[in-house]
């Protein structure tokens, strides 16, 4: 380990290697043990680096934006996590393009766009990600969806090159993209905007957060929306009608405000939040036969 940590501080930096760091410091549930080496690189060129040697000594190694889509194991995570976010969040604008590092939080590059006069990405004002994350999964809300403002993905390939590729190579689709599937790494994106009235622009964003504000339970820790919305069917309606409304295991449950988010009230594991998930797959199965399918990644031994 020590060994391993001075070669990733060579790479990274010293100040930018932290051994068993907590992971529930670091995902918006609040849950999860510590990572064996957490690296959070300063530049794209030191992130490729520490990634390459992860991929060539066969270490295993997980790309960390937010934290807002995972749940991480109670015992943490025997590997190397590399955080995106914070560090590589640069957002450049030139006239409607925008041109954004990885680690840049949604709600961060839609303030940047309202403030340059720009629409079109007030859908995600709300998502509480990253850039990066959303590329792994076409993040979406109201009605918009990441590939409608995506023109070029910045990625380092399979084999450990950086390269800028259009849109239609990242076979983007409802939660899904090429990127895991390829083995890439995404480290930024090109955005195409259109110019808009300021005004407007602000009355549309607040009006998606008192949305939010009214339909989530904003107030508990979570990762979001739990399960994948079954094709012609609305998880959270779902496990309602299966009377799953506040169904809680340990300090997990099923939120009473909108039943498609299992929330953190206080104490929970990620084995309870995980079982509970299982049972209210289970129930779900069993009252509407529809298979609900978890959005939320697993990170770690279960």
């Amino acid at each position: 380990m020590d060994e391993l940590k001075k070669t990733l501080s060579s790479l990274a930096g010293s100040d930018c290697v932290l051994e068993k760091e907590e992971m529930r410091r670091h995902t918006t549930f609040r849950i999860g043990g510590p990572a064996d080496l957490f690296v959070t690189p300063k530049t794209i060129p030191a992130a490729a680096d520490v990634i390459r040697f992860c991929r060539k000594r066969g270490i295993p190694f997980y790309i960390l934006g937010n934290g807002s889509n995972l749940l991480v194991s109670d015992e943490g995570y025997r590997g190397v996590v590399i955080q995106l976010y914070r560090n590589l969040s640069q957002i450049q604008i030139q006239g409607t393009r925008l041109e954004v590092q990885a680690g840049a939080m949604l709600s961060a590059i839609a303030a940047r766009a309202r403030e340059n006069a720009l629409t079109g990405f007030e859908f995600a004002a709300g998502i509480p990600g990253t850039l990066g994350g959303a590329m792994v999964m076409n993040a979406g809300a109201y009605g918009g969806e990441l590939k409608d403002v995506l023109t070029e993905t910045l990625i380092l390939d399979e084999c450990g090159e950086i390269r800028w590729i259009p849109c239609e190579e990242m076979e983007f689709g409802y939660r899904k993209s090429a990127v895991t599937p390829r083995g890439w790494t995404a480290l930024g994106a090109r955005l195409a905007l259109r110019p808009g009235d300021p005004e407007e622009i602000r009355r549309r964003m607040e009006e998606l957060k008192e949305q939010r504000v009214s339909k989530q339970p904003l107030e508990y820790p979570s990762a979001g929306s739990t399960f994948k919305r079954p094709e012609g069917y609305f998880a959270g309606k779902l496990i309602m009608e299966a009377g799953l409304r506040g169904f809680s295991v340990g300090d997990a449950q099923v939120s009473e405000k909108h039943c498609g988010f299992v929330i953190n009230r206080g104490n929970a594991t990620a084995s309870e939040v995980l079982e509970l998930m299982r049972e209210v797959t289970r129930r779900v199965k069993e009252h509407s036969g529809v298979t609900l399918e978890p959005e939320v990644k697993l990170l770690g031994e279960f």
